[in-house]
């Protein structure tokens, strides 16, 4: 699909930032580190490992980071579908729940990648993903954004995040097998759990705050758009709101933890003030500073981001990476050669998305 549209240059490199941890640059730090002993590879290897349980690190920010920015894309849209004929909603409803279906069977292939296979049986299939919490956190924002005005849009977002909350202290514990999210999963997710697991990290409950996520980013995209051109005034807002979320997700840490495997509402709160602090940082440095070939690079990868995460389960980069570069690579150090290699899967991948990117050509559901 061939898009048209004008595209925000800092959205599409965050984007495309976010998506190249994925594609391989959590892989970097662990060779750098041995070939360097510089304890801030160490430090970024440990910050590309989710936390355990309660916590906080680099890399549980990924995942809420595209939703924030799938949110984004909705409030630069500035689309509304309230006083329009029935003809064009449903034309707009049909093109949401086909987005949100793809996204929920490529969720399924995905889960059953490398191989593997979708079970025939329907109860071995693993239904919740990644893919399809994206799809379900942007369709129920797209529905508030339509149908709500803007004041009803943050009384939504701040009712879930406080009725999450209420949810999960009022019936059961902040306990992997004790929380209400095990016992909703058990319950009514069909189909397999994550590693079999009593909850399922993408499951039914916890995609219910992620639409929270979603709206924060349309929050931020509205003021993209209602101010643009007005640069000093886009940074500041982006910049106190993503200070005043953190404050507020510290301090709700100490009653209520910030738990990305729960989704918890103070992780909505950290994940929303990082995802906007980013994208201050990014709308400064591509849109005010013009840093081309930094917003270029990271660009080429988030215009496709979709595919590039699709590609992760079925492309076995790592094969081709050592099928091109394993000979340069057997003649450095073990940790040299891990480097090649890392850095052959990232440029692969990079290469292909350019093809895309240079015809312009951006696959969406």
């Amino acid at each position: 699909m061939t898009s048209k549209k004008q595209r925000l240059a800092s959205v599409d490199a965050l984007r495309g930032f976010d998506m190249f941890w994925i594609i391989g640059g959590e892989a970097l730090f662990l060779p750098l580190l041995t070939l360097t002993g510089w304890s801030i590879f160490a430090s970024g290897h440990a910050q590309m490992q989710h936390s355990e349980w309660h916590g906080f690190r680099f890399y549980d920010l990924i995942f809420p980071l595209f939703i924030f920015l799938s949110g984004v894309t909705l409030g630069i849209a500035k689309r509304s579908l309230r006083g329009l004929p029935a003809a064009e909603r449903r034309a707009a409803y049909r093109k949401a729940c086909k987005r949100l279906l793809i996204l929920i069977g490529l969720g399924i292939v995905y889960n059953h990648g490398w191989g593997a296979g979708i079970p025939v049986d329907p109860i071995e299939i693993r239904y919740a993903s990644v893919l399809a919490r994206i799809g379900f956190a942007w369709f129920f924002a797209a529905m508030i954004v339509w149908h709500c005005s803007h004041r009803t849009q943050y009384v939504i977002a701040t009712g879930i995040l406080l009725g999450y909350w209420l949810l999960q202290i009022g019936f059961g514990a902040l306990t992997p097998g004790d929380s209400v999210n095990s016992w909703v999963d058990q319950c009514c997710l069909p189909g397999i759990t994550y590693q079999n697991r009593p909850y399922d990290p993408e499951g039914l409950l916890s995609t219910i705050p992620a639409i929270a996520n979603a709206l924060a980013g349309v929050f931020a995209g509205r003021w993209l758009r209602n101010c643009r051109g007005q640069h000093r005034k886009i940074l500041s807002g982006l910049t106190l709101a993503g200070l005043a979320c953190l404050l507020g997700g510290f301090l709700w840490h100490w009653i209520y933890p910030v738990n990305k495997e729960l989704w918890t509402s103070s992780f909505v709160l950290i994940t929303c003030a990082c995802s906007l602090l980013l994208l201050a940082l990014f709308y400064l440095l591509v849109d005010m500073w013009n840093w081309r070939l930094f917003a270029t690079f990271f660009a080429v990868i988030g215009c496709n981001a979709i595919l590039v995460y699709l590609g992760t389960s079925l492309v076995n980069w790592s094969y081709s990476s050592k099928s091109l570069f394993g000979g340069l690579a057997a003649g450095l150090s073990e940790a040299g050669g891990a480097l090649v290699i890392a850095g052959g899967v990232i440029l692969l991948q990079w290469l292909v998305l350019r093809w895309l990117y240079k015809r312009g050509i951006f696959i969406s559901p």
